[in-house]
C-alpha cells in the first residue's frame, strides 16, 4: 500500500495486522496529539505523559498483534479508553492524588482567598482538606473521576466528557450526584468541615 495517509484507522489496523508496519506509524502520528493531550491533561505532567502514551501503544500493539481488537471503526476512542486506565492505574498504584497547580505554581487549595492564618487555622485547614479528600475517595469511581478533574483538574465538563467518553450531560450527572453523596457522607458520619 503506497499511500497509509488516506485511507481509514480501520484499514490502517488490518493492515498492521496483515504486518505492514508503517500502517502503525501512520495511526500513531495522525492520532499523537490528541492522545497525549489528554493523557497530559490528566496527569500533568509532560515526562509521565509520555511515558503514558508509551505505555499506551505497548497495550495497543500486544492487543493487535494477539488479535483481540474488536472495535472496528472505533480505533481512537479504543486507544483512549486504554490511555485513560493507564492514567488512572498510574495514580492508584502510587495512592496519590494529581498535584495540579496553576501557572504560578500554586497548589488549588493555596488559591483560595485565606487571611493570614495562625498554626491553629493552618491545623484545621489541613484537616478539613483531608476529610474531603477522605470523601471524595469514597465516592463511586465515576463520580470521584468527575470531582478530581472538575475541582483538582480545573476542566470544564466538555473536557472532562472528552476524556471519560461520555456526554456532557452525564459528566455533569456524575459530579451532582457526586455532591449529593458527599452530603451524605458528611451528615452519616458527622463531619464538621
Amino acid at each position: 500500500m503506497k499511500n497509509l495517509r488516506s485511507v481509514t484507522d480501520e484499514v490502517l489496523v488490518k493492515c498492521y495486522v496483515d504486518g505492514e508496519e508503517r500502517a502503525l506509524a501512520e495511526l500513531i502520528n495522525r492520532h499523537r496529539s490528541k492522545i497525549y493531550t489528554s493523557i497530559f491533561m490528566f496527569v500533568k505532567d509532560s515526562y509521565l505523559a509520555e511515558d503514558i502514551f508509551q505505555d499506551t501503544f505497548i497495550k495497543v500493539i500486544d492487543t493487535l498483534r494477539r488479535g483481540k481488537y474488536y472495535e472496528d471503526g472505533k480505533f481512537l476512542p479504543w486507544v483512549m479508553r486504554i490511555a485513560r486506565n493507564l492514567c488512572i492505574d498510574h495514580f492508584r498504584k502510587t495512592k496519590r492524588r494529581p498535584s495540579i497547580t496553576n501557572t504560578e505554581g500554586y497548589d488549588i487549595f493555596d488559591v483560595l482567598p485565606f487571611e493570614e492564618i495562625n498554626a491553629e487555622e493552618r491545623i484545621i485547614k489541613r484537616e478539613t482538606i483531608s476529610k474531603v479528600r477522605r470523601l471524595i475517595d469514597e465516592l463511586p469511581k465515576e463520580q470521584r473521576e468527575v470531582v478530581v478533574l472538575r475541582h483538582y483538574a480545573d476542566m470544564s465538563f466538555k473536557e472532562i466528557a472528552q476524556i471519560t467518553n461520555v456526554s456532557i450531560n452525564t459528566a455533569l450527572g456524575r459530579m451532582r450526584y457526586a455532591l449529593i453523596n458527599m452530603r451524605k457522607l458528611v451528615e452519616e458520619k458527622q463531619i464538621i468541615l
